[in-house]
């Protein structure tokens, strides 16, 4: 009798142990966090509330603070990365439905990345001078939007490639550089 008691309580130890490796547990997600003096972003390493338009914030797994980004576009373009390092836990966007201005877009009027209407190809700029995915948590502030500024809204995962990784205009920056000539 005592050896199958041990072998009833070693199975459900086994199987209370099996339980945990189902990989069905639950995740939390993490919550937007306020934006501050502090949040310096993550490709150009300057002070986010330096610039103005909506900001970003991306979560990544096993960290506990987010990466802050001066514009959307540069959010999106970090996400559409295939050599990015990190699994993405949460997404967060600027409501400017919410924005007191194109200056001011908040510090917590965050909203769901994956759920926000972006409008992209309109007259404005985002924070470093790109093109910007200009975020709204509702179809009648993004058609207000875009009524003044034109554009079109679209999902996160319907924002082209091209336009969060525009072609670099080499000829700018290079000038006369490796033409052939006299110098002077």
């Amino acid at each position: 009798m005592t050896k199958r008691l041990l072998a009833a309580v070693a199975g459900l130890a086994m199987a209370a142990a099996l339980a945990g490796c189902t990989g069905n547990e639950a995740t939390t997600r993490p919550l937007p966090v306020t934006m501050n003096e502090e949040a310096v972003g993550h490709f150009c390493q300057m002070y986010v509330l330096d610039h103005e338009g909506p900001k970003a914030q991306i979560h990544l797994a096993g960290f506990d603070k987010p990466l802050w980004f001066a514009q959307v576009s540069d959010a999106v373009a970090y996400l559409k990365d295939q050599e990015r390092d990190g699994s993405v836990s949460a997404v967060y966007v600027s409501d400017m439905g919410k924005a007191v201005s194109w200056a001011e877009p908040g510090a917590d009027n965050w909203i769901d990345g994956e759920n926000a209407l972006y409008v992209i190809n309109s007259a404005r700029t985002g924070g470093m001078g790109q093109p910007e995915a200009v975020p709204f948590s509702s179809k009648e502030a993004a058609d207000g939007y875009i009524a003044a500024k034109g554009g079109i809204a679209v999902r996160l995962d319907a924002i082209p490639d091209g336009y969060v990784h525009p072609a670099a205009d080499l000829t700018a920056s290079v000038g006369n550089a490796g033409q052939s000539g006299s110098a002077e």
